[in-house]
């Protein structure tokens, strides 16, 4: 099998798994039904209009604001990372206006809960000292108390943030010192319009088959993780037990979750406004009955922030997994953490991407070895096989026959060209899938006019040199096709996959300009040895 014909099965198989990936998400399993466990939370949220005083909570990475009414933070900037490249603006990830948004959501039901539904009761309006809390100097904690009294019960809610995370501890201290028992539970939701605004960019995906999602997802005790979008929670609300896990809103490269108590009971749950403008996904934990003249303390964990690794897997078990690297996550993540490691040598992503391919062919050099030797061995058969067709041209068995006997003879395998490539494929879509998702190559510079490895090249020079180089690749094939339909698809190949990467992140289009160099100078030598060898013998003989 020539280079040619590789080519054309490394585009069939992308094809393939894309259609195979997107069918699968399809017909995924729903999850069950929603009880009217969640009828208990109440509804009655700031929907992006103020309907108390707002607060400004400030760390060195964060900037929240946070109404008064619910205690709920109706908006969100991550300071570290920009709106859009060189702006100068923090990014926006929790938003409220009167035409979109996006809010994280917490109180206390239950029985006697302030933000119970069924009371009939507004939600309970909080008291604080100062209207802006900042993370000082040399301080790596920040702690906001919003209190709240009613009945002889004292709610003091605590957003307590860390330095450098985008981890937030969200606690509530009960002090009831009322005559009766209190029986309350957390929650915690994500709230989001359905529909953007025209006016809120999208971040893009990877190109071919990498569309963002955007919409929700969650882990249990059941699932280490799903995702659950917007048409789902449209179609059937999501009801899930469970002790473990957490429940998230997602877009490319950032993210919000929570995570509830991990040894307590707990239901997820998901809803859509009656007209599925809004979608809700959130967690409703384990009553708790404070008897009178006691305290107790209720909390969760908040994320807001970029897909960090290392920072999610710390925040909550296979919370890390929201950074879709698809099925094949397990060899995704230690191909990142390479990269992360050469990135801290070379001080450059795009350095880092080269250095990665170069190691990843390296690794693999032994198959693309035993390819090529296999499609060598072909080309040199190739006058014996013409003569083979040229005297049974007219007997396809006996064609058949004396071409299996030649190969038998030769210690050729027809197919040994092919398997190795397979073999490699579910490397080569995992580097496909961690180039295009890792929130670090977001604004990443590389050189010259590349200041965006995360962004499509603004000149198209990359992917015309990708094109260029897979031209390359077919001229230099050591086979040629002779099927004529084959022959019309591998012509127009390197410019269906040019315009294919006029889309794709730069850092993914560098690395295949690197491989397909690498494949170029590794087939070249090959070629050589095999081919001097083959030569060799023959004047031997």
């Amino acid at each position: 099998m020539g280079s040619q014909r590789n080519i054309l099965v490394i585009a069939l198989l992308f094809v393939s798994f894309f259609i195979w990936k997107a069918w699968e998400e399809d017909h995924a399993p729903k999850p069950p039904v929603a009880n009217q466990l969640t009828q208990q939370i109440s509804d009655d949220s700031t929907d992006g209009f103020v309907l108390g005083s707002t607060i400004t909570v400030k760390s060195d990475v964060l900037s929240l604001t946070i109404n008064t009414y619910g205690g709920d933070v109706q908006a969100a900037q991550l300071l570290k990372y920009e709106q859009t490249l060189h702006s100068g603006t923090p990014f926006q990830l929790l938003t409220s206006r009167p035409d979109f948004v996006y809010i994280a959501e917490s109180g206390l039901t239950g029985k006697d809960g302030p933000d119970n539904a069924t009371q009939g009761s507004k939600r309970p309006v909080y008291q604080t000292e100062k209207s802006e809390y900042v993370l000082a100097d040399g301080q790596d904690e920040l702690r906001v108390p919003l209190t709240y009294q009613v009945n002889g019960v004292s709610y003091t809610k605590y957003y307590i943030l860390h330095r450098g995370s985008y981890a937030i501890d969200v606690q509530y201290d009960i002090n009831n010192q009322s005559s009766v028992p209190v029986d309350v539970a957390m929650y915690g939701q994500l709230k989001q319009t359905i529909k953007l605004p025209d006016d809120i960019p999208t971040e893009g995906g990877g190109g071919l088959g990498q569309s963002a999602f955007r919409g929700t997802a969650y882990s249990s005790s059941s699932t280490n993780y799903s995702k659950y979008s917007f048409d789902d929670i449209k179609d059937k609300a999501l009801a899930v037990e469970t002790k473990t896990g957490w429940i998230a809103m997602l877009q490319h490269y950032f993210a919000s979750a929570w995570v509830p108590a991990q040894d307590k009971n707990n239901l997820f749950y998901s809803r859509a406004t009656a007209n599925n403008s809004q979608a809700t996904i959130g967690f409703k934990g384990e009553s708790a009955i404070i008897p009178a003249g006691s305290t107790h303390t209720i909390g969760a964990k908040l994320w807001l922030g970029p897909e960090i690794q290392s920072q999610l897997k710390e925040t909550a078990n296979h919370l890390d997994l929201i950074v879709d690297y698809g099925w094949l996550w397990f060899l995704s993540q230690p191909l990142f953490h390479l990269l992360k490691t050469i990135q801290g040598f070379v001080g450059n992503w795009g350095l880092s991407i080269i250095v990665i391919t170069f190691i990843v062919r390296g690794i693999l050099f032994p198959l693309t070895r035993a390819q090529y030797r296999s499609m060598a061995k072909m080309k040199l058969l190739q006058p014996r096989l013409q003569a083979l067709k040229e005297r049974y041209g007219d007997d396809r068995q006996k064609m058949s026959m004396e071409t299996m006997a030649l190969y038998k003879q030769e210690k050729v395998n027809p197919l040994g060209g092919c398997l190795p490539l397979i073999i490699q494929m579910p490397i080569f879509l995992s580097l496909f899938y961690m180039l295009g998702n890792a929130v670090e190559l977001r604004h990443a510079p590389f050189a010259l006019w590349i200041y965006d490895l995360s962004a499509q090249d603004p000149y198209y020079i990359l992917p015309l040199l990708m094109g260029g180089s897979m031209f390359l690749i077919q001229k230099m094939s050591p086979t040629p096709v002779t099927d004529p339909l084959q022959q019309k698809l591998m012509t127009y190949m390197p410019l269906i996959f040019t315009v294919f990467f006029l889309w794709f992140p730069s850092g993914l289009v560098l690395y295949y300009i690197v491989s397909n160099l690498f494949t170029i100078a590794q087939q070249q030598i090959i070629y050589w040895e095999l081919e001097k060898k083959g030569l060799h013998e023959k004047k031997k003989k």
